[in-house]
């Protein structure tokens, strides 16, 4: 246990700065890659009170932690805890923090486009990709290709269209009035 006047304010921990202020196990947890649980089990397996407060660690701690969070099957942690089973490329479990977990990701999603699997189409057109309904939800940004325009009516009604002039001319030599904007249809209310 460090004195108040060896604590750190700021910590270092798989390239991410932590707060020295805060609970190991909260501290732990803001790691990209690294949640409550398995924080918890990191701590206890290396027998570390998971309510200290993370500046008041000492230096051997910290690189306990460090190697601990980098791989965490080392210290007895099982594979089933681990959030990368089986990789593609190596076939081995590993656990994956940060920007490594960012990078794995997107080239897990661009293989799976460049292979035209099923989910690679889902991901090419930004549909749901994990089999969600989606007949109700998820209608945002699905109008491709539709260009809405507004239908401005004339200001004189019929008698802008008998001389001939455009309703832009019309508009630019008198205001519309409020009447003639509400008896116009809009182009979502005409029928065919």
């Amino acid at each position: 246990m460090l004195s108040i006047s060896e604590y750190r304010h700021i910590l270092r921990i798989a390239g991410k700065d932590i707060e020295g202020s805060k609970k190991i196990i909260i501290a732990l947890s803001q790691i990209k890659g690294l949640g409550y649980n398995l924080s918890q089990v990191i701590l206890q397996s290396l027998n570390i009170n998971s309510d200290m407060r993370i500046g008041l660690l000492t230096e051997k701690e910290v690189s306990d932690i460090e190697s601990a969070v980098k791989n965490p099957s080392l210290i007895g942690i099982p594979n089933w805890y681990l959030n990368r089973r089986k990789d593609n490329d190596t076939g081995t479990d590993k656990h994956l923090l940060t920007s490594d977990l960012d990078f794995t990701i997107s080239n897990d999603i661009e293989r799976e486009k460049t292979v035209f699997s099923w989910r690679g189409y889902r991901h090419m057109f930004g549909l749901r990709v994990r089999g969600q309904c989606t007949r109700t939800t998820g209608r945002k940004g699905g109008a491709v290709g539709v260009k809405k325009t507004a239908i401005r009516p004339a200001a004189g009604g019929g008698e802008a269209k008998e001389a001939g002039t455009t309703a832009s001319a019309t508009e630019s030599a008198a205001p519309d009035t409020s009447a003639a904007k509400t008896a116009a249809p809009k182009p979502s209310e005409t029928k065919e």
